[in-house]
Formats: structure tokens, sequence, C-alpha cells
């Protein structure tokens, strides 16, 4: 109950049209009612006393209660429908701004699939939850009210017999409503792992044909397919089970009125058009009853939905602003790495590391794989929070300003071209949307991207399709150097930006590079030379320490371990270059 309270907190702003849907929802259970009681004066009065009066007046009281009851049904339907959509649609909305506030690694260890399911088919999987079940349980439980009135009204002795066999009626409704939630949620988390595939062969199909694995792939998902289905059916086996076992416990009840109604009629107890009423309001009475088990497993898929969608929004970011965090105003005069370590939960990755940068100063990052170099640059804009240590900029801790004012002061571009499926000109306007067309071009020419662009057959405006399918590796991320220069951040984290590249991209790419790192103070990780040698300082790490600091040339003469790294990736590249200096 405390998780469906919290679900239908969000109904509380449409109150009104809640108020009424209720006032329609009376409405209808009073006309079911009223038939009910209509059929002893039809009868009686009409079929056996042959009153002519009674035939001109209760046809049309009748159809006045079926107009009635119709326009009440419509208004009831037509507000839940409106509060149950609103209340989706901010549900969904709430879920997808709460995971942008998400630190980096909740994204780590959950995959997009798993994402995509929560806010599109556990959400809507609450709608029936909020609204059509809301609407249907409210209205049943007010018709099973008035109808009980009128039983007890026509014959309270035979009531009794009847309501004798309406508790058990209950039974099934618990029984299977929590049986439902749990395949429910199994059902949900099989969906869920069916959008993981989807996701991952539509995002990876060039791997998939060129590995020649679509027949692997088809049988994973068919397992995955297979079982949901198996889940499915479950469901199905329950729900189906609800709706004959609810009928039998009802025809029960209804033998047992025909045998004691027949037994008074025969004796004169009774009339026929009084027992006719009343069999007519027993046989309307068990209908809402066997609705409510229906709406009860719709109640329970929405429950399990709403815990696993609860789930995410409980969750709290990893990395917080605090109550006081003040404001990064630039300019940006020095970045500082004290003692800085860093480790996913035992497991240091960056060990005491000590570093400062001045303004304007490029800084080239080194190692084998696995050594920290990411690691450190995805400190800065607090990605991720440090284990040990602090980062100063200005001799501020990062941690004492807001996140946003920090990641404002930093520019990236990686060696992944992160695109959206949108025009050009909105995926450079991406790095600053408040900038002009004017500024746009700009930022398109610096990044050596106008020439290009003009050549596609929108210029601009050409869409390049998902993460930019449509244009080369070098166009993309000429694309998102443009970017980055709009953004005019005075930090700037280069993550080998140009590893995946071709010769003749690369020169492209590095003209633009060199554009966008001028007065920015510049954190490179690469393994071009063309990049590195001409650093101000690099920087060579070693399982997770900074083992050796200086410029490219005196790092060669030092035959340490950028010398040995040199050797290892950089000597087809430069092989003069490494004569000179040996």
């Amino acid at each position: 109950m405390d998780l469906y309270k919290r679900l239908l907190s969000n109904a509380r702003p449409y109150w009104r049209r809640i108020a009424l849907a209720m006032i329609s929802m009376l409405g209808v259970a009073g006309c079911t009612g009223a038939t009910a009681y209509l059929i002893k004066p039809v009868l009686d009065d009409i079929f056996i006393q042959k009153d002519m009066e009674m035939l001109r007046v209760l046809p049309l009281i009748v159809l006045a209660i079926f107009l009635v009851k119709g326009a009440c049904s419509w208004c009831n339907t037509y507000f839940m429908s409106y509060v149950g959509q609103k209340v989706i649609a901010q549900f969904r909305q709430q879920l997808y701004d709460h995971l942008q506030t998400l630190s980096l690694s909740f994204y780590d260890r959950t995959p997009t699939g798993i994402l995509m399911s929560r806010i599109i088919n556990d959400v809507n999987i609450t709608q029936g939850a909020v609204s059509d079940a809301v609407a249907g349980f409210i209205k049943e439980i007010i018709s099973i009210v008035v109808l009980v009135i009128v039983i007890f009204y026509r014959d309270w002795q035979l009531a009794i017999v009847a309501m004798i066999v309406l508790p058990f009626a209950f039974l099934p409704i618990v029984k299977f409503g929590r049986k439902l939630r749990v395949i429910s949620k199994k059902n949900q988390e099989s969906m869920a792992q069916i959008s993981v595939t989807l996701h991952e062969t539509f995002a990876g199909t060039r791997i998939v044909k060129a590995f020649c694995m679509e027949e692997h792939e088809k049988k994973r998902f068919a397992r995955n397919n297979a079982r949901y289905l198996s889940s499915v059916l479950k469901s199905v086996k329950v729900r189906a089970l609800s709706s004959p076992l609810m009928e039998l416990l009802g025809g029960l009840g209804i033998v047992a009125v025909i045998w004691y109604g027949g037994y008074s009629v025969i004796r004169g107890v009774s009339t026929p058009g009084n027992f006719f009423s009343f069999l007519a309001a027993i046989i309307m009475l068990y209908e809402p009853v066997k609705k409510l088990s229906n709406m009860n497993n719709t109640i329970q898929l929405g429950m399990a939905a709403a815990e696993r969608i609860y789930q995410i929004l409980d969750t709290k970011p990893d990395i917080q602003d605090r109550p006081d965090a003040g404001e990064l105003v630039p300019p940006i005069r020095t970045i500082r790495f004290r003692d800085v370590s860093f480790g996913y939960s035992d497991e240091l990755i960056l060990k005491n590391i000590d570093l400062e940068v001045n303004a304007g100063e490029v800084i080239a990052l080194v190692g084998m794989s696995g050594s920290g170099k990411t690691t450190l640059v995805n400190l800065i804009p607090r990605f991720y929070e440090v284990s040990g240590g602090a980062i100063l900029i200005n001799s501020t801790d990062i941690r004492d300003v807001t996140q946003s004012s920090l990641r404002a002061q930093i520019g990236i571009v990686t060696q992944q071209s992160i695109l959206f499926n949108d025009t050009i000109y909105n995926n450079i306007a991406y790095g600053d949307i408040r900038k002009g067309e004017a500024e746009i071009i700009a930022a398109a020419k610096a990044a050596n991207a106008y020439d290009f662009i003009m050549k596609t057959p929108q210029g601009f405006e050409t869409r390049i399709g998902e993460q930019g399918v449509r244009l080369s590796g070098g166009q993309r991320q000429r694309i998102c150097i443009a970017r980055a220069i709009l953004k005019d951040a005075p930090i700037l984290i280069l993550d080998e930006a140009t590893s995946s590249l071709d010769s003749d991209s690369e020169l492209e790419v590095q003209k633009a590079l060199e554009n966008l790192m001028v007065g920015r103070t510049t954190f490179v990780i690469a393994h071009r030379l063309s990049t590195i040698k001409n650093a101000d300082r690099i920087i060579a790490f070693a399982d997770g320490h900074v083992v050796e600091e200086g410029r490219h040339d005196e790092l060669l003469r030092a035959h340490g371990e950028y010398r040995r790294l040199y050797e290892l990736q950089f000597t087809h590249l430069d092989a003069s270059l490494a004569r000179e200096v040996s």
C-alpha cells in the first residue's frame, strides 16, 4: 500500500478532474442499481398487473437511466484517462530527469537497454494501475455497495443467503494478485534483457556482420525471447484461471438464490417481480466482483513495474554538490593534483598523484593501457570522485564548487565521436546553445570542418544519422572539435582524439586540434607522436604512479619509461629522431 500510495501521489495536482470522475462513477453505480430496482415494477405492474400507465412511464424512465449512465460513463472514462496519461507523462519525465542527475558510475554498472526498458515498458505498465484500475476499482466498489443496498431492500433474508458466498469470491483476488506480481516482475526483467540485446546488436551491427555472427545473435535473441514467453504464459495462466473461478463462485451464489427465491415465490411469500429484481441485482453484483479480480491483477502488474522504477528514483547520485558549494569563476590560473588517489572498491588505479599545471600549458599523459591516464582526466570534471587527496583549481577544491560551474570550464574531445541523430548545425550548437549562427560557422571553420559541411546535401542542415554514421571518422571528429571550440572553455581534455583515424584524416583533425588548443590549459592523452612531442610537459604513468615528467627530447635521453613506450609505439613513426637522440 505504501508503494501504491507513493505512485498515486503523482495524481494529487489533478484532484478536480478526479473529483468529477468520482461523481461520474457514482452516477454509473446509481444507474446500475436503479436498473436492477426497476425490474420489479416492470414485471409486476406491466406483465402481471397489465397497468397501461406504467407501460407508458417505465420505458421512458429506463431510457433516461441509460442516457445518464452513458454520459456518466463517458465522463468517468475521459477524466480518469486524462489523469492517468498526465501522471504517466510526468512519471516518465521524473524518471528521465533523475537519470540525468546520476553519476557516470551508475551508467557503468547499468546496461542502456535496461534503462530504456524502465522508461518505456515499465512506465507504460504503471499506467493501468494509475488510471484504468483506480477508476474501475472505485466504480466497481460503489456499484457493489449500491447493489447490496438494492438486494437487502428487496429481500434481506435472501440477501443473507447470497452474501454467504460473496466473501469467498474475494479470496482469488488476493491469492492470484500476489502470485501475479511476482511473475510480472520476472516478465519485466526478461523484457529488459531483450532491450539490452536489441540495443547491443543494433549499435554493434557492423561488428556482428563483420564477424558473421548473425546466426549467433539470432540464437541469443531467441533464448531471451523464449524466456520472456515462458514468463508471460505463466502470467496468462494465472489471469485466465481467476475469471473462471470467480464465475464458479458466482454461479454457486446464484444457484442458492434461485432455489431459495423460487421456494419463496411458490409459497407466495415473494412476487415474481421481486424475485427477478433481486436475481438481476445479484447477477449484476457478481460482475463487479469478478472485475475487481482483473483490476487487482492490473494493479499488481503496475506495482511490480513501479517497484523497479522507484529503485532508480531512490538511487542517489554518487557525486553531489555540497550544500554550500560556490561557483567556479574564470580565469583558470592553476590546476593542482594534491596527493590524488582513486580506485574502485579497494583496488587503487591512481596512487598519490602530485602534479601542478599552469594556465595555457599543454600536458601530455602517456602510459600503458590501464596505467590511469583516462581515469586522471575524468577526475577533473568530477565524472568520478577522488578516493584520496584533492584536485584544486585556483587553490579551490573542486568539491567546493558546483558541478555545473566546474564543467562549464571544461571542453572534452574523446576517441569516440559522440554525435546525435540531428543536423550538423545542432550537433555543433550543442557546445553552447546560446551561441548564434555566425559563431557556429566560425567554430566549424576553426575546426577545418566548414568545407566538407558545405559539400553535404543540405550543408549545416544535413542530418548525420545515429552517431554520425553518414560522416567519415575524420569528419565526425572535426564536428566534435567544432563543438568544443564553440564552448570556448579554458580547460581542454583530449582523450586519444586522433587514435582511430587514418593518416590523412589525422592531419586534418590535428590542424583543428591545434586551433582548439590555443590559449587553453590542455590535457592530451594520445599514442601519436605528432601531438605528444610538442607538449609543454609529458607525464609518464606506470601502475597508477607518475614515474617521469619532462619534455619529449629530455625524456628520450633519460632512457626511462617514456623511452620504453616510445620504442614500443612510436619508433616506426620517427626513426630518424630516435637515431639523433641515441
